[in-house]
């Protein structure tokens, strides 16, 4: 059932949001889905752009919610595992 949801939201992303972000040479990837939040990677000139958020905001979050009112959020994914940003935070309240 997820593998379906997840192959409906990149009909989505091909139809609607990939053709967009491609204009300014970038890209989304799925990364998961778990709970109802979608994780994605901006890839190519979307990544570190300074609009990465506003980008986020009004094209794939609104897009994917709009047409899958199960998904409660779409979150970029950083590439940091929680596991790693949990030990540098554990790391950070020493000092």
């Amino acid at each position: 059932m997820q593998s379906d949801l997840i192959n409906s939201i990149e009909e989505l992303l091909d139809d609607k949001v990939r053709p967009a972000l491609a204009l300014h040479d970038g890209n989304v990837e799925v990364v998961g889905l778990d709970d109802g939040v979608l994780r994605v990677k901006l890839l190519g000139s979307c990544r570190g752009c300074p609009t990465a958020d506003l980008t986020m905001e009004s094209l794939v979050d609104e897009e994917v919610r709009a047409a899958f009112p199960q998904v409660k959020a779409v979150v970029v994914a950083t590439g940091v595992s929680d596991d790693l940003l949990s030990q540098a935070r554990a790391l950070m309240t020493l000092h």
